[in-house]
């Protein structure tokens, strides 16, 4: 596979990862569970990784901007929708 494929996947597997973060810090502290501290959370594990995803692959990409914004979108788009099915299956109402 390519760098930048690679990278893309990454970040979308990351995507699951950090939902499955935020729930399971929202169950032990009540304050994570609302979306601005889940989006900082999400946000800190996103800058987290791309130092060690630009580490990895600054050899292999032209330029260092393209670590950063390759598969943004499918990382933020996996998040949220596995965030929002995790919450509603740990927090039912009624």
């Amino acid at each position: 596979m390519k760098p930048l494929s690679v990278i893309y996947w990454t970040r979308a597997c990351l995507g699951i990862v950090a939902a499955v973060l935020c729930v399971v810090i929202g169950l032990y502290i009540e304050m994570f569970n609302n979306i601005l501290n889940g989006i900082s959370l999400a946000l800190l594990v996103y800058i987290i990784t791309n130092y060690i995803l630009r580490q990895l692959f600054i050899a292999k990409v032209e330029k260092a901007s393209k670590v950063f914004t390759t598969g943004i979108g499918a990382y933020f788009l996996v998040w949220i929708v596995t965030w929002i099915l995790l919450y509603s299956l740990t927090h039912p109402t009624g």
